[in-house]
């Protein structure tokens, strides 16, 4: 319990998630004290021998039927939480807050002075009106942020003049962009848009807007769908997947450079030979076309935009540089931790984090397993579908890390330092809440093995053909 912290601005959802983990393990190390074995969960040899296959006749999903107070407590604390989050996403009821803004809430907004109450409701009726899902109200808003200083920005560098200053000034500015800006396409190229299709210049709006900020956040156009949508979550890190880890030594340093360089380098090629390899010619040449006509209109701006290929490097090459590091960066922390026995499981192959990072600041993209089980899930709705699923992560014993993001993660597997990994770890069910922290450390660094080409085979089965 010593080592769960409570960031000051965690979003409501998490510090819900998070309280209602905790006090899990508070009332298991409790009831331990006291020598009971009054658990909510099943036991470890249940949950660890056997995965998800066998559990104890008394069981349902992991939990114990026959527990006693701890089970009640913990289902009357997890049934409530999950009604007051839900309650915040519903549009219908009184406790519904949109998201306006991603560092603050609508409480934080409200409470301003210099900010006139009638001045944030109209534009939250605004922005309703043209957002497709109600809570998205952020997404305007960073729309609005983007054209009002990227898209003038680059355009002013590209078309009238460049100088140093600003080309360097306008690359932080957009280095802070760019996480929030791709979380909020990665909502975009899972539902197909994020405005209303009630009218048409929004439907005009929603389908250019990404040929024009892509190439400015370092984005290829279209890449990201094809890789990501029609590639990484057909595949699930399996064998055949381009970002799989599993082929990786995740904590060594080398290992680490072969991946991020086998993207970067080799991503154009790559990703439409997986397509034909499939037999989905189709989405090869799509994929290609996309990825080689970004690369033709880089070209055609660095020797015919009066900025010249300073401006064309600044604006565009720099920002897909330093991005395709970041996102295998990120996939490296998001799939570092595979279950030997179960690679194939979205619960033992990806993990949950309730950081500030990851889940304010872009989207809750810290639900990574929530998001694998169902990749069409709306984002608002991770913290609440982990809850409900609370059990079945425990029974499965899904990892999930609190004050701690992706990269981080990254940063400390080549590190190898584990022990800080096992500080950010929450316990969930009984097996990981009976670990010391040394044990913790160990189950980890268990999950970063390289896979053999026969373990592969063994535990792939058709997928590793």
């Amino acid at each position: 319990m010593e080592h769960i912290v409570f960031a000051h601005d965690l979003t409501k959802a998490d510090r819900v998630v998070l309280q209602t983990l905790a006090t899990d393990y508070s009332d298991h190390l409790k009831a331990k004290e006291k020598g009971n074995s009054d658990s909510a969960y099943a036991s470890a040899s249940d949950t660890e021998t056997t995965g998800t296959e066998e559990t104890d006749t008394n069981t349902n999903g992991g939990v114990n039927k026959d527990a006693g107070g701890y089970q009640k407590a913990s289902a009357t604390r997890n049934e409530a939480a999950v009604t007051h989050l839900s309650a915040l996403n519903d549009p219908k009821s009184s406790s519904f807050e949109p998201s306006i803004t991603n560092f603050f809430d609508l409480a934080d907004l409200q409470s301003f002075q210099w900010l006139p109450p009638s001045l944030l409701s109209a534009y939250q009726q605004w922005a309703t009106s043209l957002i497709r899902v109600p809570t998205d109200i952020l997404m305007i808003t960073h729309l609005l942020i983007y054209f009002s200083t990227t898209v003038p920005s680059a355009f002013y560098l590209l078309f009238v003049r460049f100088s140093w200053p600003h080309a360097i000034l306008h690359a932080i500015l957009n280095g802070w962009y760019v996480g929030t800006y791709t979380l909020m396409m990665h909502q975009h190229i899972h539902m197909r848009g994020i405005l209303t299709k009630d009218k048409w210049w929004t439907r005009v709006f929603d389908a250019v807007f990404p040929y024009v900020l892509d190439p400015l956040m370092g984005h290829t156009w279209n890449s990201y769908y094809y890789h990501h949508v029609k590639h990484h979550h057909v595949e699930g890190n399996g064998p055949d997947d381009l970002s799989s880890t599993i082929r990786y030594q995740r904590d060594e340093f080398s290992e680490f450079a072969k991946y991020v360089g086998r993207f970067y380098f080799l991503v154009w090629l790559d990703l439409p030979l997986y397509f034909a390899r499939k037999g989905r010619y189709v989405q090869a040449a799509k994929a290609a076309f996309w990825e080689y006509s970004s690369y033709a209109m880089y070209i055609a701006m660095w020797n015919f935009a009066p900025g010249g290929g300073k401006a064309v490097f600044w604006t565009m090459v720099l920002p897909l540089m330093v991005l395709r590091v970041a996102l295998m960066v990120g996939n490296w922390g998001q799939h570092a931790f595979v279950d030997d026995e179960e690679p194939e499981s979205d619960y033992r192959s990806s993990v949950t984090l309730v950081d500030v990072a990851s889940n304010r600041h872009c989207y809750n993209d810290g639900y990574h397993t929530s998001h694998h089980l169902n990749p069409l899930r709306h984002w608002r709705e991770h913290p609440v579908a982990f809850l409900k699923g609370k059990e079945t992560y425990a029974a499965n014993n899904a990892l999930v890390f609190h004050n701690i993001d992706y990269i981080m993660i990254t940063v400390r597997l080549i590190m190898k330092d584990y022990m800080t990994l096992a500080k950010c770890m929450v316990p969930i069910g009984e097996f990981q809440m009976n670990m010391t922290l040394e044990e913790r450390a160990a189950y980890l660094r268990r999950h970063t093995r390289r896979f053999t080409e026969e373990e592969i085979k063994v535990k792939f089965g058709k997928k590793a053909n």
